[in-house]
């Protein structure tokens, strides 16, 4: 998703600005073999994103880590936010951590020149 979003904004990458919001951290996202697997099959140095899990064949994921070194292998340097955990900060919803849930929204613009 990264990558085809940056291709469809037709703009070089030293020119964007990157801006990762709340998510699920990396304390809290558990994904299998096969996830980690995908990543490091394109980015091998995706590898320092993924910690072994309590269960066998189970990891740690960083998302954060993952979408930057996804951009910066595209050429993005001017990557922002990120380490807001959506399921242990309860300033946002999480259905992982409640079944009651709600609408968080990000802001975006473009500032003129």
């Amino acid at each position: 998703m990264l990558e085809a979003t940056l291709d469809s904004l037709g703009v070089p990458a030293q020119e964007v600005l990157v801006w990762l919001g709340p998510a699920i951290g990396p304390q809290a996202f558990e994904v299998g073999g096969e996830v980690r697997d995908a990543f490091t099959t394109v980015h091998p140095e995706s590898a320092c994103a993924f910690i072994p899990g309590a269960q066998p064949g189970k990891f740690l994921a960083d998302i954060y880590a993952l979408a930057r070194i996804r951009l910066a292998a595209r050429g993005v340097t001017a990557v922002y936010g990120g380490g807001l955990c959506t399921v242990t900060d309860p300033r946002f919803y999480s259905f992982r951590r409640s079944p009651v849930t709600g609408r968080m929204a990000s802001l975006v613009w473009l500032a003129a020149r």
